[in-house]
């Protein structure tokens, strides 16, 4: 056990991730849902609660808006929004994290994520690949900090998570929480088997169709996706994941909700299927990280055979292209007829 484990003040946190559907552009709104979720969560004995990626300022209805638009939606993160949840943090001593976007020094915009600390400190993520607007600059490091319950907690925004070294990554870097937020469920996928569109008329009859959205939440554009890949994301690295997402229309978009929490075995803990704004709430049992399957298997890696992971093969394309072409992807990297390397990490 390291000196870390050894120091824990708690053998728990408690932690919740929230859906909810922001309204586009309306800070004030978006704001008083987020207060409103913390009482809720305060009066959960939360210490960390996860709300959706951009929930400060929406999601979707971004890439419609001319580069002097998004400057006008988007702060610093000194700016006045992620202010005033710093200083409900320190008042309901709740970790919060909120999705908003960013504006630098530098005038370059970022879809970001503040975690503000009960303690008054605040650490900002950027989300690695960037794909909404072409004015919209991806991020280039890796998130994980120290939080005052001697927990390290790290943050990857949507498609992050969905690259496999980024979670592996950020394992490594000692993350023993991952914050997901995420704008997903619904989406218009490339991949035939992937994601589809759900009918905004689904959503629109949900109160007196239930069992439609219902059936779209839980199905292969929501939950069932998910369900796919996220919870090896906790398993294969022994993390805990807080999963937060948007729910409801999102532009011409239905996102899913599905807001949950998964353990380091990939068990899910706390999961929503509620149509509407919900958060979930867990303890959880940091005692299950040092046994945890991932965590073991971590330490048995051979980084001297990983140098491939790092090499550039010529046919990477940025995030939008990736996200957006109708292009088939070809086998990546390639090395002739030779299908193996005797030594690919050049050790």
């Amino acid at each position: 056990m390291d000196e870390h484990t050894a120091a824990r003040s708690l053998p728990e946190l408690r932690a919740a991730a929230v859906q909810f559907e922001p309204r586009p552009a309306d800070k004030s709104f978006n704001l008083a849902r987020i207060a409103a979720f913390v009482e809720q969560a305060s009066d959960q004995g939360v210490q960390l609660v996860a709300f959706p990626e951009m929930c400060l300022v929406g999601y979707w209805h971004l890439r419609n808006l001319s580069r002097d638009q998004l400057v006008g939606l988007a702060e610093p993160i000194s700016g006045p929004s992620v202010a005033a949840v710093s200083a409900l943090a320190r008042r309901s001593g709740i970790g919060i994290g909120i999705g908003f976007l960013e504006v630098d020094e530098r005038g370059l915009l970022y879809n970001a994520y503040a975690v503000c600390l009960p303690d008054g400190q605040t650490h900002c993520h950027r989300k690695l690949h960037a794909f909404e607007h072409e004015s919209i600059c991806s991020g280039d490091v890796f998130t994980v900090f120290d939080t005052p319950w001697s927990v390290r907690v790290g943050v990857l925004i949507c498609w992050d998570n969905n690259l496999v070294e980024n979670v592996r990554a950020t394992a490594l870097l000692g993350a023993e929480v991952i914050v997901a937020p995420h704008q997903t469920g619904g989406t218009a996928s490339r991949s035939p088997h992937g994601m589809h569109p759900i009918p905004m008329s689904v959503w629109d009859a949900r109160e007196t169709d239930p069992e439609a959205i219902r059936s779209a939440i839980l199905g292969p554009s929501g939950r069932g996706w998910l369900m796919r890949w996220l919870p090896s994301r906790a398993h294969d690295n022994g993390v805990f994941v807080v999963f937060s997402n948007g729910i409801g229309r999102d532009d011409d978009e239905v996102r899913t909700g599905n807001a949950m929490i998964i353990d380091p075995y990939g068990r899910i803990v706390a999961e929503s299927t509620a149509a509407s704004d919900d958060m979930v709430v867990a303890s959880l049992d940091l005692e299950l990280l040092p046994l945890s399957t991932g965590r073991r298997w971590i330490k048995g890696r051979r980084p001297e055979l990983y140098g491939i992971l790092t090499e550039r093969f010529g046919d990477e394309r940025d995030a939008r292209t990736a996200r957006f072409s109708t292009e088939p992807a070809q086998t990546p990297g390639g090395f002739g007829t030779d299908s193996t390397r005797r030594n690919p990490g050049g050790g």
